[in-house]
C-alpha cells in the first residue's frame, strides 16, 4: 500500500456489474475533486482478439478446454503488478486500451480487438483506479493485494451474472446465446481457480441477489431490475464501520451478520456513496498532505 499514491482496485467478472460501480466511483471523484487515473483490466490481456482465437484453437487441439481470458496465463499480470508498484512508489506508470467494438475503434483509431499504444499516466493524479478481472491476484508469481489501498469485489450470484453477460454480449456485441454459453463453460475452471479466490482478499464485497426466479439463466428474457434485487454488502473487517448509521440512512436495510448489511437493490448507489466517500476522502487527504 502507498500513502502518497493510493490504489483502488475493483474486481468482478464479465457481466458482474463493475461498469456500473465504476460510474458511482466517477461520481464520487467528480464531487470530491479527485483526479483518478483509470486502468482497465482488459488493457492487460496478453493477446489481441485474433491472437486469442489462434491461442484458443491451439490449446483446444492440445486438449486444453479451459483456457480463457479469465486464466492467469492469458493476461500480463507481471505488467499489472509492475504498474501498481510503480504508481504506488512514484505516482507514475503507463496503460493502454483494448478496443472492444466499432464505436471504440472510431474513438481510438485502432481496429476492434486490438490494443492502443501504451501511454504514460498524467503526473498529477491523486490515485489509481483499476477495474477488471485480476486486481487482487495472489498466485505465487504476483501478489497484488498488498499493493492496493482499497479493494472492492462486485459479485452477483452466479445465475444473475450469467444473465447479465448473455444479454450484454447478445445486444452490444452481436453474439448468439449459444456462443455466450460456450464462453461461460470454457471460463468456469478459471473462474473458480483464478477469480473467486480474490474475493477473500477484498475489503468490501457487493453481491446482488435477485428475488425473482433465475433458475434457467439461458432463457431469461429480462435482466432482473434493481427493484427486484437485494444487495449483500460484506466488510472484511467491520472495525470502524458505523452500521447503525448505515441502517438508519438506507431505508429497508438490515444487518445479516456482524460484518454484513443487506440493502434493497435500488439503494446500491446510495450505499456506495455513503460507504466509499469517507474512505476515498481519507486516502486522498492523506496522500495530498504527504506529497
Amino acid at each position: 500500500m502507498s500513502k502518497k499514491f493510493p490504489i483502488i482496485s475493483v474486481i468482478g467478472a464479465s457481466g458482474s456489474g463493475t461498469s456500473t460501480v465504476k460510474g458511482t466511483f466517477d461520481q464520487i471523484f467528480r464531487r470530491e475533486g479527485v483526479k483518478a487515473i483509470s486502468v482497465e483490466g482488459d488493457s492487460f490481456h496478453r493477446f489481441s482478439r485474433t491472437e486469442m482465437k489462434a491461442e484458443l484453437r491451439r490449446r483446444f487441439e492440445a486438449g486444453d478446454h479451459t483456457f480463457s481470458h479469465f486464466s492467469y496465463e492469458a493476461n500480463e499480470l507481471e505488467e499489472l503488478e509492475r504498474t501498481f508498484r510503480e504508481f504506488g512508489e512514484t505516482g507514475t506508470g503507463r496503460t493502454r486500451h483494448y478496443v472492444h467494438d466499432a464505436k471504440e475503434a472510431d474513438r481510438h483509431g485502432v481496429p476492434p480487438g486490438e490494443f492502443t499504444a501504451w501511454t504514460p499516466f498524467d503526473s498529477d493524479a491523486d490515485l489509481l483506479f483499476y477495474e477488471g478481472l485480476h486486481g487482487c491476484v495472489s498466485n505465487g508469481e504476483v501478489d497484488l493485494p498488498p499493493l492496493c489501498d482499497l479493494k472492492i469485489g462486485v459479485v452477483p450470484v452466479m445465475n444473475l451474472e450469467w444473465i447479465q453477460k448473455i444479454h450484454r454480449d447478445r445486444e452490444s456485441r452481436g453474439y448468439s446465446t449459444e456462443a455466450v454459453t460456450d464462453t461461460i463453460l470454457r471460463r468456469m475452471h478459471a473462474y473458480v481457480h483464478c477469480v473467486c479466490p480474490q474475493f477473500t482478499a477484498t475489503d468490501i464485497n457487493f453481491q446482488r441477489v435477485p428475488v425473482v426466479d433465475t433458475s434457467n439463466p439461458f432463457i431469461a428474457r429480462w435482466i432482473p431490475t434493481s427493484d427486484e434485487s437485494l444487495v449483500v454488502i460484506r466488510f472484511r473487517s467491520p472495525r470502524g464501520i458505523d452500521f447503525p448509521y448505515l441502517v438508519s440512512m438506507i431505508h429497508g436495510s438490515w444487518m445479516s451478520r456482524a460484518n454484513s448489511i443487506v440493502i434493497p437493490g435500488n439503494k446500491q448507489d446510495l450505499a456506495m456513496q455513503l460507504i466509499l466517500t469517507p474512505l476515498i476522502e481519507r486516502l486522498v487527504s492523506t496522500a495530498r498532505r504527504l506529497r
